[in-house]
């Protein structure tokens, strides 16, 4: 790393903290476990790419603060299957000595290790779950909602189509939890705005044949097809949603979770014009470009997608929290420590954690460029609104975390 680069990092990083002989490290390793999806249909949104993001955050930590800690970073793929999921974590928790859990993409995963971890008094930085209940009624004191959420997504996306006067909607939804919670979210901007929701279709995780699903939208007549689905189903209905002529017929697609990934696979000729609300693009400003360059290098030209970012910042700033406590063994008391102070990374710049758990930073609206606007490889999104952190998320008085008020 170049010498400039490691000077940015360590004074975003903050005072470098080394261990003492009487350090609460358990087994002197801070262990930190990707569970993610690593060959299915969120692997290029998560994935291995999530697990480079891990590694990557934990060697620019130590070299930044040069602390003593060890670190290591382990990996599995929880295929989607909440029982396996559950299963990886507690034997993670019980077995292997892991003190964190980052990334979990599907929310029914998600919502599992919540209850796992919590049971465990250990930590999950949730980067890869959207539901937004995670930061609700199923807030825990061991967890942080660093990323997305379905609500972030579907209040930028969808107000962004209604101002357009696209006031009928038909939703295409995923059917389990993050699908579900983000059909609610998006059809809430949709009726407060003063809009109707024609019908909707629940759709099972991995499906290959869209062609049903699409000619109930397109005989709903709804002027937007909403489609409260992630990683290849997302693409795969869009896909078909073009072979079928639905947007040249004049309804308009919503992608209510679209990233940058989707984009990088559906191409622009596909995804032209379609809106993605997200909490981070490679080429917003000159930090993000820096360190998205470099992550690109070491992972065989890929660019970084917001999964990964998310990944990368939430590993830093725990290693930050565990340095400072110099104890790993106690998961609620690391989420108290993040929560007492701003986090800070080269990535995301300042930032703060809620007392639901909800870690604030900016979200951005953009489009998707036409091929002609596109100068190069990812260079495919263009910023329309900039939606300040204190915007950005539910408020939290409408969450009903029963840790909001302690």
């Amino acid at each position: 790393m170049k010498l400039v680069q490691k000077h940015a990092i360590a004074a975003l990083v903050g005072l470098a903290f080394t261990a003492t002989a009487g350090a609460k490290i358990s087994g002197d390793v801070v262990r930190i476990g990707v569970l993610t999806d690593l060959a299915g249909p969120y692997a290029d949104l998560t994935g291995p790419s999530s697990v480079a993001a891990a590694k990557m955050a934990v060697d620019d930590y130590l070299a930044a603060s040069r602390s003593k800690l060890k670190v290591e970073v382990v990996s599995a793929d929880h295929q989607h299957k909440p029982d396996l999921g559950s299963s990886i974590a507690r034997k993670w928790y019980d077995e292997n000595g892991v003190d964190m859990i980052v990334d979990v993409p599907n929310s029914a995963v998600g919502l599992a290790v919540n209850h796992i971890t919590r049971e465990k008094n250990k930590v999950f930085i949730n980067t890869g779950s959207g539901a937004t209940e995670m930061t609700g009624q199923y807030c825990s004191p061991n967890s942080i909602s660093w990323m997305y959420s379905t609500w972030m997504q579907a209040h930028g996306t969808a107000s962004a189509l209604m101002q357009k006067g696209n006031d009928s909607w038909y939703f295409m939804t995923a059917d389990y939890a993050f699908g579900k919670s983000l059909e609610k979210d998006a059809a809430d901007v949709v009726e407060a705005s003063g809009g109707k929701v024609a019908g909707k279709v629940r759709i099972p995780l991995g499906s290959s044949d869209f062609s049903s699903y699409l000619l109930q939208a397109q005989s709903s007549k709804a002027k937007v097809v909403g489609l409260a689905l992630g990683g290849m189903d997302l693409i795969n209905a869009i896909k078909q949603a073009n072979e079928f002529g639905i947007v040249a017929a004049g309804q308009k697609l919503a992608g209510l979770t679209l990233f940058m990934s989707d984009v990088h696979s559906l191409g622009l000729k596909v995804a032209q014009g379609m809106y993605l609300t997200i909490p981070f693009y490679w080429n917003l400003n000159d930090n993000t470009r820096t360190w998205a360059k470099r992550f690109a290098q070491a992972n065989k030209g890929k660019y970084p997608g917001e999964d990964q970012a998310g990944v990368y910042s939430g590993v830093m700033n725990y290693l930050r929290a565990v340095d400072e406590l110099q104890d790993d063994s106690d998961g609620a008391a690391i989420v108290r420590q993040l929560k007492s102070k701003p986090t800070e990374d080269p990535i995301f710049g300042k930032g703060s954690v809620r007392a639901d758990g909800r870690h604030l930073h900016p979200a951005y609206l953009y489009q998707v460029k036409t091929p002609g606007e596109s100068k190069g490889a990812y260079d495919y999104l263009k910023l329309v609104e900039t939606i300040p952190a204190d915007k950005a998320f539910r408020p939290m008085s409408e969450g009903r975390c029963e840790l909001v008020g302690k």
